[in-house]
């Protein structure tokens, strides 16, 4: 659903999060950032290939290879319009680029003209293609293959100096989706050989090629080399993203946006028919390089349930890389659109008498296919003229921190991106999931002021790294944690500069003002960062309790650990070898802050806690490792009945999940009743959520409600 004339400078076109109080949080966000940034480095005289605001002071100066090459014509439309309609806009512009090109290439190859525009519209319309414009840029820079195809084929009928174009497009896609590349360059060789034998065009194929490989080698080395993706994905990464054959089938995304490939049902069947044609023809090359494009990228998609991705993933070091294996499947879409084509044009032919109504309904016919009942996207809210944030131009210099602090790879991150399109301020956070590892390791450091804990350190970083003002994005609290944040701002010198939405800026010595968001009144404990779904994640660990009198904490651990709690200071440490008791005296009614560390050697996920105090009103249970197991490495959530051990599936500490099999609205008829809640949900990705079993889906690790055991890997704290 597109915004109405009305909204179309006020929201985006995307899929997105809406956030409360505040722009709603997307790829979009982190997309328009990049674009913007080569237009504004423009203005200022600067180098527009720069982004001289994220992850600093932690990291030099970061390469904006985003920006390339659509940050060129959005930065007019920037200035023109602004960067919401500048979006909107280049989205349908590459709409129109996309089935332009196609039906350029498809002229060259000797289709009739509407034949050829009727593959320019299967391309444009192609679901996949579609779902990757709403927010990544992967679906728009894709209008660069056909482009490259065009040009090369120019090159054989005409003056040689096409190539030239070719190696500009094919080489411009690594920039801005090195993933995408994966599959795009190498097809566009194997379609070279297979269309001409001339040594001056394979020389320049082979030069386009060697382009296109400089451009990724270039990306490599800036970007993700001492990154935090250096190390490349876990193939039990890839295992969580990978597509089944019925997601080729399914209108809808069933587990994820990412491993939504649909082609359509009629479709496929064309392209096929375009096949046969071709060869009929004896058109052996053409139907070579099209069967190729459009068969290996669609196996690839499928991930892991392809039986030779392994052993691909293995002896290929580039497909470590991208933890999506769906990426390449553009390539598949205009391929498919070129045989699709082919078909209608001999369909066409054959009935030379109703050529008209045969190219109608076949138009209709494959437009209802790739769109009916797939829905892409929302009219997102854009916030871009936030006072809080435009508050900060006129204000003295000095680094801004967002709060909540988050790790440069959560998807929220791209909020923080977009709003500074407005403060244009250099800031320690960002997100990208190739973000320097030293900016990683910072935002760990910082997570604690998340849910106000300061602490001398942390006031000592702040100072090292120049921070001067403060953003607190209340629609991304949890309950409870943004109150207490604010609290603790509030209490260190910290005042309101300004306030819009769910965005509140500080600075030091401007008055204080009281929360907007209320103290939390349904719950006694409030939870740090530190800890993941109620686990300790690291040495020490903080969280909040509300109450009076005594604190009770149950432990049980699956090996010798110590543990240290100390609240108003007092301390109470105890090495647990067997469940344990600890009790920890509290002052009067109010919030203490209980610290947790000392936990020794061993991941502190081992550590089991239970708090509880009937005196002072406390029945939170957060334990994981099960006392008395017969194997230490498993435990139970005794709610749920919920075995699982550790193993094959996933590391869930970094939040991927394990699957479990079965139908998505029976599994969360079947939870909310074992449960007895109403806060499971599961969704139309297949997902379920709920505060006691974490995060599993559909699909191999059999059945948890019947008690059966669950290979989830890491350690048997998990969540």
């Amino acid at each position: 659903m597109w915004p109405a004339p009305e909204h179309f400078g006020t929201h985006f076109a995307a899929r997105a999060e809406a956030i409360r109080g505040e722009a709603s949080s997307g790829d979009d966000l982190q997309a328009v950032y990049h674009l913007w940034l080569v237009g504004h480095q423009l203005d200022h005289g600067r180098a527009p290939w720069l982004d001289p605001y994220t992850f600093q002071p932690e990291s030099t100066p970061r390469v904006n290879f985003g920006g390339w090459p659509f940050g060129l014509p959005f930065w007019p439309l920037t200035e023109a319009f602004g960067p919401v309609v500048a979006w909107n806009v280049l989205i349908l512009l590459t709409y129109l680029a996309a089935g332009w090109f196609t039906l350029l290439w498809l002229l060259e190859l000797g289709l009739p003209r509407v034949a050829a525009l009727f593959g320019g519209l299967v391309f444009t319309l192609a679901p996949y293609r579609v779902a990757q414009s709403t927010g990544h840029l992967r679906g728009p820079i894709s209008i660069l293959i056909p482009l490259a195809l065009w040009a090369f084929e120019r090159a054989r009928r005409g003056s040689r100096w096409w190539i030239v174009l070719s190696g500009a497009a094919i080489a411009s896609i690594p920039f801005s989706d090195l993933h995408l590349a994966l599959g795009a360059v190498p097809f566009f060789f194997v379609y070279a050989l297979c269309r001409t034998r001339s040594p001056w065009l394979l020389a320049g194929a082979a030069a386009c090629v060697a382009a296109a490989a400089g451009a990724a080698l270039l990306v490599a080395t800036l970007n993700i080399s001492g990154s935090i993706g250096a190390g490349g994905r876990s193939l039990r990464e890839v295992a969580f993203y990978s597509a089944t054959g019925l997601d080729l089938v399914t209108r809808h995304a069933r587990h994820g946006p990412e491993s939504f490939i649909f082609l359509g049902w009629l479709t496929p069947l064309l392209g096929v028919a375009g096949l046969i044609v071709l060869v009929a023809a004896r058109r052996w090359g053409l139907a070579v390089a099209l069967a190729i494009g459009a068969i290996v990228p669609v196996l690839l998609a499928l991930g892991t349930h392809f039986p030779l991705y392994a052993t691909l993933w293995h002896h290929f070091e580039p497909l470590r890389y991208p933890r999506v294996p769906e990426r390449e499947l553009p390539v598949a879409c205009l391929a498919l659109a070129a045989l699709a084509a082919f078909a209608v044009a001999r369909l066409a032919r054959a009935v030379p008498n109703f050529v008209r109504v045969c190219y109608l309904v076949v138009v209709v016919a494959v437009a209802l296919d790739l769109r009916l009942g797939v829905s892409s996207y929302r009219s997102v809210a854009a916030d871009a003229h936030n006072t809080a944030y435009a508050a900060l131009r006129s204000q003295p210099p000095g680094r801004l921190l967002e709060l909540p602090v988050l790790h440069p790879s959560v998807g929220h991150g791209a909020l923080y991106l977009y709003y500074d399109m407005q403060a244009q301020r250099q800031r320690p956070g960002g997100y990208s999931t190739v973000a320097p590892l030293k900016a990683a390791l910072l935002a760990l450091k910082l997570e604690p002021i998340d849910c106000g804990v300061w602490t001398p350190r942390t006031e000592r970083l702040i100072d090292r790294l120049g921070v001067r003002y403060l953003a607190l994005h209340a629609g991304l609290y949890g309950h409870g944690a943004g109150w207490l944040a604010w609290r603790a701002l509030v209490a260190r010198g910290w005042g309101v500069l300004a306030r819009d939405g769910g965005v509140t800026t500080f600075a030091k010595g401007r008055p204080a003002e009281p929360p907007p968001m209320h103290e939390p009144t349904n719950t006694n404990v409030v939870f740090c960062p530190e800890w993941n779904q109620r686990t300790p994640r690291y040495r020490q660990n903080w969280f909040w309790v509300r109450g009076h009198g005594r604190l009770v904490l149950r432990l049980a651990s699956a090996g010798p650990v110590r543990a240290t709690f100390t609240v108003d200071g007092r301390t109470r440490s105890h090495r647990v070898v067997r469940p344990a008791t600890v009790t920890v005296p509290l002052g009067p009614q109010r919030w203490h802050l209980i610290a947790a560390r000392d936990l020794g050697r061993r991941p502190p996920e081992r550590l089991g806690v239970h708090l509880g105090d009937p005196a002072a009103g406390l029945a939170t249970q957060v334990t994981r490792a099960h006392p008395g197991q017969e194997h230490p490495s498993e435990y139970r959530l005794e709610r749920l009945r919920f075995h699982r051990r550790a193993g094959e599936c996933g590391d869930a500490l970094r939040g991927r999940v394990c699957h479990l099999g079965g139908d998505p609205a029976l599994l969360e008829r079947k939870l909310r009743r074992v449960v007895g809640r109403e806060d499971v949900d599961v969704g139309a990705d297949a997902v379920v959520r709920c505060q006691h079993c974490g995060l599993r889906r559909a699909g191999e690790c059999g059945d948890a409600l019947r008690g059966r055991v669950c290979h989830l890997g890491g350690d048997p704290a998990l969540p």
